[in-house]
């Protein structure tokens, strides 16, 4: 299987730990040299960055972590599930996450939150500047061996879209897709959607 922005690895660790035959792939070079330490028995880990970078041909294609989200513009993030589908083999499956506008709303007004250790500090803000767009900006303070403070500021914006748009997209491309709000018994926070599908086996009606 394929998954699409591995990040650390962890979800690819489970994977592998479960027997499955996993690709992982990240577009951060940071990332996938963490996804290294924990992941290193993957099939590969490697750089891919959507939605231009071809998808290998795939038996199962995974993501958690609403990755697509990441990518500039509504319009990107169709052309990703549209590459998303074309990978999928016949049989294949997908599972994906994916934040749905409501996501936005459920986050407006969300106090800032900041967490802290001896020797460390994380300060995150929330905010929506538009109803299809959401962004965290994170302060992190770490303490140097001299007792001095060296701060980090990282930016996570993501845009949202209309996810019930999804299994259209999908299936004009050949894939059978739902959109739920859990991945089995998990239920997923307000406005992350879980997006499940599958590419008919050949010589099967995609009505079927």
């Amino acid at each position: 299987m394929v998954e699409l922005g591995c990040g650390s690895g962890l979800l690819t660790r489970h994977l592998l730990d479960a027997g499955h035959r996993v690709l992982a792939t990240d577009a951060s070079p940071a990332m996938l040299e963490l996804a290294r330490d924990v992941a290193h028995d993957a099939e590969g880990i490697r750089e891919l960055i959507l939605p231009d970078d071809p998808i290998p041909a795939a038996d199962a294609i995974v993501s958690v972590g609403h990755a697509l989200n990441y990518l500039p513009s509504a319009a990107a993030i169709e052309r990703a599930l549209i590459a998303i589908a074309n990978a999928l083999k016949p049989g294949a499956v997908l599972a994906i996450d994916l934040c749905d506008l409501e996501w936005g709303e459920a986050q407006r007004g969300a106090s800032s939150r900041g967490w802290v250790g001896q020797d460390w500090a994380l300060v995150t803000e929330f905010s929506v500047p538009s109803p299809d767009r959401f962004v965290r900006q994170m302060a992190t303070f770490i303490r140097n061996d001299d007792g001095s403070w060296r701060r980090d500021d990282e930016r996570h914006d993501n845009v949202l879209i209309d996810t019930a748009r999804v299994p259209a997209i999908l299936a004009n491309h050949g894939v059978q897709a739902s959109v739920g709000t859990s991945f089995g018994s998990e239920e997923l926070p307000t406005g992350l959607r879980a997006v499940l599908g599958r590419r008919p086996p050949t010589g099967t009606s995609p009505a079927t």
